[in-house]
């Protein structure tokens, strides 16, 4: 028995290893170190990133977005950060930083200038979406950069580090934050700049586990007291961004089953063989209501009234039914 258990840890322990295909560690260091450069070449695909990410925004094209995120450039000085933080390197987790900014900056500048330009003001849904940041996001930047340190680290890359781009997304929300300064808007500038803090938060984090994970050799702080700070300043900062995205999950839930319910509770409820819902709405907050149009004979109040009593059978007790004929 404990033969085959062997065997059976030997197998696991083989084929989930990551040591088997992984990279020198120099190779490794000096190929992040590399993608945190920020001149030349990167700023200009950058911009022309940004531009193409706005364009596609802006006309709801997502293989246009998806485009854009591939030659981003942005994924660089996030992992360079991890990894400094994962080896205590505060040179280049200075560098790193500062490049990062300087990102940030042009890319909003850029995207502000374009939609400040662009005679198209309506917000498509492509944009909308990156406004209320969840933590399905949390999940999938976690994730996303445990993928793309993983592949980072191993001989062959292959085509793990654009999907990473494309999976969380980092440019479309620096371009809908210039949206919001564009137009003014501050809840998509706020939602935007969150999603996109979230995502480069949690690929650095990601990034610090695992560099940690394959014992990375450390190159020593200034003293113990500031390394501690700096662990300390990184736990803090995972938590702040957490705590507000499921928040904001938990309301989205809550959302998504009420309006189920009242689909549910309209497609059953309203069926009457001379009258027909023209459109009916889920109103959720401030208070939660149905807001029902209808067309052809009108209903008389007591099968308004059943109707009414009908909401607790579809879990809709308190639920306000407001009936336009």
């Amino acid at each position: 028995m404990n033969r085959a258990l062997l065997k059976i840890y030997a197998f696991l322990k083989d084929r989930f290893s990551l040591s088997s295909d992984r990279a020198n560690e120099q190779e490794i260091i000096e190929a992040i170190r590399k993608g945190v450069e920020f001149k030349g070449v990167n700023v200009w695909v950058l911009i022309f990133a940004i531009m193409i990410a706005s364009v596609g925004l802006n006309v709801n094209a997502t293989a246009v977005i998806i485009g854009a995120m591939l030659i981003s450039p942005l994924m660089g000085p996030i992992m360079g950060i991890g990894l400094g933080l994962g080896i205590s390197d505060t040179e280049l987790i200075k560098k790193a930083a500062r490049n990062l900014a300087v990102m940030v900056v042009v890319s909003v500048v850029t995207s502000t200038l374009y939609f400040l330009l662009s005679p198209l003001q309506q917000a498509q849904s492509e944009l909308l979406n990156r406004t209320t940041p969840t933590t399905w996001d949390v999940f999938i930047a976690l994730f996303g950069g445990l993928a793309g340190i993983i592949a980072t680290a191993s001989k062959e890359r292959g085509n793990v580090i654009p999907g990473v781009a494309i999976a969380t997304a980092l440019m479309p929300p620096l371009c809908t934050a210039g949206y919001g300064i564009a137009t003014g808007s501050l809840n998509y500038f706020a939602g935007a700049f969150y999603l996109f803090t979230i995502n480069a938060v949690f690929i650095c984090f990601s990034t610090l586990l695992i560099v940690r994970f394959l014992r990375f050799h450390e190159v020593n702080f200034v003293s113990q007291a500031l390394k501690k700070r700096v662990r300390s300043v990184i736990g803090v900062s995972v938590v702040l961004m957490v705590l507000p995205s499921i928040y904001i999950a938990r309301n989205l839930v809550l959302k998504t089953v009420f309006e189920e319910k009242v689909n549910n509770f309209v497609g059953s409820a309203f069926q009457f063989p001379s009258t027909e819902v023209v459109k009916f709405k889920a109103v959720h907050k401030p208070e939660q209501s149905i807001e029902v149009a209808l067309m052809g004979s009108p209903l008389d109040d007591n099968t308004i009234a059943n109707l009414q009593n009908m909401l607790v059978v579809y879990d809709l007790k308190d639920v306000k039914l407001v009936i336009r004929q």
